[in-house]
C-alpha cells in the first residue's frame, strides 16, 4: 500500500456561494473529496481532489451486484476554532465489518484516519460553527471491477466526501409500527451498512408516508411481533422510568450513537435494559400511560423523539414531557461532540 497522501487543490472555492445559516441536510457538498483505489491486490496512493463526478464502466459490478457499503460521521468546530470528531475508528472498524460480509477488502486505518484528518484539513472552513450544524462525513467503498459474472469484484473505490449540514429532521416525527416487511433478516446483512438496506426500506417507508407518517418502525422478519429499529436509526422506549432497547444481532444495526446513548444514560443512573420488546408491550405501555417517550438514535439525527405512532389503524400519541431523556441524553452527547463538556470516556479526537 502507497500511504502518503496526494493533494490536488480547487482552483477557484465555491464556499461564498453557500447560505450556512440556511443549511439543509447532506446536500451542499464541500470543494474536495478523497479517493483511493484499490486494484490488483493492493491500496494505491489517496487523493484528495476537487469534489467531482466519478467516470465508470457501464460493466462495473457495483451497477449489477451491489457490492456497496458506506458509514455516517460528522465534524464539529468548538469555540476556539478546534476541530472534532467523534468516535471515528468505531465507524473505521464498523466499515471494515461491513466489508468483510460483502467480501470487500478492508480499509486500512491509515488511510481511513489520515486521510480524514487530512480531508478536514483542506477544507476546514466548510465546518459550519452555527449550533445545530456540523459537517457531515460520508466514505464509503463500491465495486468498480468490471464485470457481469455474479462474484467479488477485483477492483474497489473507497470515497470520502462531506456536506455542512443542519438538522436532519425538522418538526415532530410521527411513525408507523410495520407488520407486513422486513428491514432485514437472520443471517442477512442487517447488521451492515450495505447500500441494499437502505433501497429496500424505501418502499414500505413510502407506503408510510403515503399514510400520513414520517417513517417505519421496523419489526423481526418471523413474527412482525418484535420492535427492533426506528427507520435507519436504532429506537428507545421508556416504559415509566426504564429505558428500553433491542439488543443487536444479524438483523440490527451495532449504532454509535446508541452504544453511546447507552453509557451516558446508565452513567445517569437511569435504568437501562437491553432486551427484546413485543409491539403488544408497547401498545399496552401506551394504553395505561406508563409509555413515556420513544426516540430514534443515530449519527444525522444524534437523537429524534417520536411524537407518535400507528398500529393496526390506531394511532398513539407520546406525551409531552418537561424534562424528556432524550433532551436530556442528546445535550449530553451534542456537548460532548462540540467540546462543551468534558468526556470521560475518550470520545471526542480533536484534529490539530
Amino acid at each position: 500500500m502507497k500511504s502518503d497522501i496526494e493533494i490536488q487543490r480547487i482552483e477557484k472555492s465555491k464556499i461564498d456561494s453557500v447560505d450556512f445559516n440556511n443549511l439543509p441536510f447532506g446536500s451542499v457538498y464541500s470543494d474536495h473529496m478523497l479517493e483511493c483505489d484499490f486494484i490488483d491486490g493492493e491500496w494505491q496512493t489517496p487523493v484528495i481532489k476537487p469534489y467531482a463526478p466519478i467516470s465508470l464502466d457501464p460493466a462495473a459490478k457495483i451497477f449489477h451486484y451491489g457490492q456497496s457499503i458506506f458509514e455516517g460521521m460528522k465534524a464539529y468546530k468548538d469555540a476556539d476554532d478546534n476541530t472534532m470528531l467523534f468516535r471515528p475508528l468505531e465507524n473505521w472498524k464498523r466499515l471494515n465489518k461491513s466489508a468483510e460480509r460483502l467480501v470487500i477488502p478492508a480499509v486500512p486505518e491509515d488511510v481511513f484516519m489520515e486521510g480524514l484528518k487530512k480531508l478536514l484539513e483542506v477544507d476546514n472552513k466548510w465546518i459550519p460553527t452555527n449550533e445545530g450544524s456540523s459537517l457531515y462525513i460520508r466514505p464509503f467503498m463500491f465495486a468498480s471491477g468490471i464485470g457481469f459474472h455474479a462474484s467479488p469484484a477485483n477492483a474497489y473505490k473507497f470515497i470520502i466526501c462531506t456536506a455542512p449540514s443542519g438538522s436532519y429532521f425538522s418538526g415532530k416525527v410521527k411513525v408507523l409500527i410495520e407488520e407486513k416487511y422486513a428491514r432485514a433478516a437472520n443471517g442477512g446483512v442487517g447488521f451492515a451498512k450495505a447500500g441494499g438496506n437502505y433501497a429496500a426500506q424505501f418502499y414500505p417507508t413510502q407506503l408510510a408516508i403515503e399514510k400520513g407518517y414520517n417513517q417505519v418502525i421496523w419489526t423481526d422478519d418471523n413474527t412482525h411481533e418484535y420492535i427492533e429499529e426506528a427507520g435507519a436509526m436504532n429506537i428507545f422506549i421508556r416504559i415509566n422510568d426504564t429505558l428500553i432497547t433491542s439488543p443487536t444481532s444479524d438483523r440490527i444495526l451495532d449504532g454509535i450513537t446508541r452504544k453511546s446513548v447507552i453509557q451516558i444514560a446508565e452513567d445517569m443512573n437511569i435504568d437501562v435494559e437491553v432486551r427484546k420488546i413485543t409491539v403488544s408491550e408497547v401498545i399496552a405501555a401506551a394504553q395505561s400511560g406508563s409509555l413515556k417517550e420513544m426516540f430514534g438514535a443515530g449519527t444525522a439525527a444524534v437523537i429524534s423523539p417520536i411524537a407518535g405512532f400507528g398500529y393496526q389503524g390506531s394511532d398513539y400519541d407520546l406525551p409531552e414531557l418537561e424534562a424528556p431523556f432524550a433532551g436530556i441524553l442528546k445535550k449530553a452527547i451534542t456537548d460532548i461532540q462540540t467540546n462543551q463538556a468534558e468526556d470521560p470516556y475518550g470520545w471526542r479526537v480533536i484534529i490539530k
